[in-house]
């Protein structure tokens, strides 16, 4: 998705003063600010304190707080101040006694306050009095004042490089290093009383991540998540969340991830990972001996990662005027350091150790080790965008479940089951369905109207909300219960994966994969494969090999094959009864590849990953689906095609509408009160409906006015 000229947009207010409040909007203009653009602001000036790493950085108000780290040289304990505003640099005033110099500490806000826990301390210039520490300071805003927590009772053991978070008054220790192992062990201390405070080991269930330290922590939809990190010699790139009411760990799976879609990021340490809405960003660490400086973003709701890429930087128009005078006046070009020197690099170099707070709808990242080993005092930002969330699959999603305004019926198999759908929604994502559709509608067409063969109506009591005339498709090539599951793909471009492992689950998304494989999904095929794949072990594998034999599932069967003939599984497999039953073509199989395996072969063909839900309804808005659009928008008289279902399972506003009454002729004008929005924000606005796209353009303050007319911004 581009970014170039996509602006954040001003807020919005409604005029209470107004009998109805809804109709009148008050626009409150202010400055505009790219999104997905880096800022280079003023770095750390030598003389309010040194440029640093392993420190720590919060966001209270309208300043970063940074605390601690080193220079190099030395453990630090000052506390500087950036002012967002003014970017401008001080020294936080402070009194009390702070604590000892430090780093890989960790300092969390909660009220009006900073804690700051633990960290390794000492004179690492002279390698003396070296030692990790579980202390707990607080520092008041306020009045500046350093006060440290006496905790009676049993405290965690002292660690650094450990993750640390608030939720619920509490704060929430987890792992780090002791000095001599790494640890996963994870304490909660309640920030609400000192006087009665204590420390509380928790019991943690599930897959709690392995011993480790110098990752990160970040919070978002009421869970923790731990990315990365050391573990021992070896450095993972996994993704955990916590669950903070039950104490349960889970592993964020990457099986399912679509070949050739973004991967994880690799895996690393000493970086940083931020919360925004939905959203993880990762940012940095040192990944395979390589400081990489690209921002990645996950998605809480949909489980899937993306590289971030900036915005073109604002400066860049500026640069080249700057190189064509430079090139008239010298008649020479200017040298990278003549440019970096005028115009330094707006988005950060590759660093660890570096620190990351958030701050309304943009990321601060200060300092931390860049190359050669050199401390950063750099200050840098990032602009989100703070767009709604956009709900485009849990929208289709609900509308697949409802099955509100259906209008095509699928007659499936032998038993002639049926499945309800939407025309628009299936044939801009499946060209195989769509051709059935096609076909059945020509059909209907050639029939007389009102003939027996024309469109069934179902009774009024037996019709799901908004159904009114039905097309009736027939496929004899799939069953019910596979049907859904693709079209349930259809709808959200995921699948509810059944438990792994279980025969009778595994079998069901064969046959999801041999209707993909037949209607031409290739994403779709891909993840039932992953699935599949990942699902087989040594109780299931020879009844996936059989059915996959029996549907002809080549690929699925050769997976099988080699699972069963590997040295440490072959002797348990024909052991089994499941072995003495199989077809003998199958058992003749299995012991000539086990006696003479065939060479390997490698493929360099590139993967075909299909396409995404979100193509598939840009398309469809773009043309694709012209030809089944079933409801006319007028803007200021301009005809703007285009498709019931759609509006109203993204819009509440349409939804109420299509329930309620649907204009005779089809037809339904496009205006805010008595404004009429302009052509450029009306295609700004359906584009958001139709596929989530938020390139909007700068004057976007009337789209996020219909948004919030329609019910798409709250």
């Amino acid at each position: 998705m581009s970014c170039k000229s996509t602006k954040v947009a001003p807020s919005v207010d409604f005029d209470h003063s107004c009998s109805d409040s809804v109709e009148y909007l008050t626009l409150n203009f202010g400055p505009f600010e790219t999104v997905h653009r880096w800022r280079r602001l003023p770095p750390c000036d030598e003389f309010v304190g040194a440029r640093r790493s392993k420190h720590t950085v919060v966001a209270y108000r309208d300043a970063i707080y940074v605390f601690g780290g080193d220079n190099g040289k030395n453990m630090l304990n000052d506390l500087l101040r950036f002012d967002v505003k003014d970017c401008s640099w001080c020294r936080a005033f402070t009194t009390g006694t702070p604590p000892a110099p430090r780093y890989h500490h960790s300092a969390v806000v909660y009220g009006s306050s900073m804690f700051v826990f633990g960290g390794y301390t000492g004179d690492i210039y002279s390698n003396s009095n070296l030692k990790n520490k579980n202390d707990l300071f607080e520092y008041k805003f306020a009045t500046g004042q350093w006060t440290e927590w006496k905790v009676e009772g049993s405290l965690p053991v002292a660690r650094s490089a450990h993750g640390a978070t608030v939720y619920s008054d509490k704060l929430w220790i987890f792992a780090g290093y002791d000095g001599n192992a790494r640890l996963n062990d994870m304490w909660t201390i309640s920030l609400q009383d000192r006087e009665h405070a204590c420390w509380e080991e928790i019991d943690q269930s599930g897959e709690i991540p392995p011993s480790c330290c110098n990752f990160p922590v970040a919070v978002c939809r009421d869970k923790m998540f731990v990315f990365s990190g050391q573990s021992g010699a070896k450095i993972t790139n996994n993704l955990f969340q916590f669950e903070f009411r039950g104490h349960m760990w889970t592993r964020i799976p990457t099986e399912h991830l679509l070949r050739g879609s973004p991967p994880p990021p690799q895996r690393r340490y000493g970086h940083t990972m931020v919360a925004f809405d939905r959203h993880l960003y990762v940012f940095g660490g040192a990944a395979d001996n390589t400081l990489p400086n690209e921002l990645h973003c996950y998605d809480v709701d949909s489980q899937t990662w993306e590289v971030i890429h900036p915005s073109l930087d604002s400066e860049v128009g500026t640069k080249y005027i700057f190189k064509q005078c430079f090139l008239t006046l010298t008649k020479q070009s200017p040298t990278e350091a003549e440019l970096h020197l005028f115009f330094p690099p707006q988005m950060p170099s590759g660093r660890l150790f570096h620190a990351a707070a958030v701050i309304q709808d943009a990321m601060y990242i200060f300092g931390g080790t860049v190359d050669n080993n050199v401390r950063s005092g750099e200050m840098y930002r990032f602009q989100f965008s703070c767009y709604p969330k956009c709900t485009l699959h849990e929208d289709y999603g609900k509308l697949w479940e409802n099955r509100q305004f259906c209008d095509v019926e699928f007659i499936l198999g032998e038993r002639e089951e049926r499945v309800l759908g939407h025309i628009a929604i299936v044939t801009a994502r499946c060209q195989w369905l769509r051709k059935k559709i096609l076909q059945a509608r020509d059909r209907q067409r050639q029939s007389d109207e009102g003939a027996a063969g024309g469109p069934r109506d179902i009774p009024a009591g037996n019709r799901p909300s908004g159904t009114q005339l039905l097309l009736e498709v027939s496929i004899r090539e799939a069953e019910a219960q596979p049907f859904e599951v693709l079209m349930q793909f259809l709808y959200t471009d995921k699948i509810q994966y059944p438990r792994r492992g279980h025969v009778q689950d595994v079998l069901l998304i064969m046959d999801v994969y041999k209707l993909a494989l037949s209607f031409k999904l290739s994403r779709l095929e891909q993840l039932c494969v992953q699935y599949i794949e990942a699902s087989v072990d040594l109780q299931n594998v020879l009844s996936v090999c059989e059915n996959a034999n029996k549907l002809q599932l080549d690929q699925l069967k050769e997976h099988c094959l080699n699972f069963v003939v590997k040295e440490s599984h072959f002797n348990q497999v024909i052991m089994t009864k499941e072995f003495e039953h199989l077809s003998t073509p199958l058992i003749v199989e299995i012991v000539r590849r086990k006696q003479q395996p065939p060479p390997r072969l490698y493929s360099d063909q590139p993967v075909d990953i299909g396409t995404s839900l979100v193509q598939d309804m840009k398309a469809c808005l773009e043309g694709g689906g012209l030809e089944f659009c079933d409801i006319i928008l007028l803007l200021d008289g301009h005809p703007r095609p285009a498709h019931k279902a759609i509006l109203a399972a993204r819009s509440s506003y349409f939804e109420a509408m299509f329930r309620s009454f649907m204009p005779e002729d089809g037809q339904v004008n496009i205006s805010i009160g008595e404004m009429v929005p302009s052509k450029q924000a009306f295609e700004s606005m359906l584009r958001y409906i139709y596929y989530g796209d938020v390139n909007m353009p700068p004057e976007d303050s009337l789209v996020r006015c219909w948004l919030i007319k329609i019910g798409l911004w709250v």
